[in-house]
């Protein structure tokens, strides 16, 4: 099962981390070095929630920002919206 939201669509995005060393300029260094970069990934909060969709109650995996912002009803008391 993929980790993707199904109303807004937010999946995994692969990123980088950066590692580095030294004393930044501003701060009377020399100035910071890349060490070391390394591949990662950002991972979206997806959960299974039952939802209204379509008018019946319904299992979908949904990001926590759809959840938040009231893209998706929720829950056993969630009530139908005419």
């Amino acid at each position: 099962m993929s980790r993707v939201c199904m109303f807004c669509g937010r999946s995994t995005k692969i990123g980088k981390m950066i590692a580095r060393r030294g004393l930044a300029k501003r701060k009377g260094g020399v100035g910071l070095k890349t060490t070391g970069i390394s591949p990662r990934t950002f991972k979206p909060n997806v959960q299974n929630v039952r939802a209204f969709v379509g008018g019946s109650m319904v299992r979908v995996r949904v990001c926590a920002r759809c959840i938040k912002s009231n893209v998706v009803r929720k829950g056993v008391g969630a009530r139908k919206i005419a």
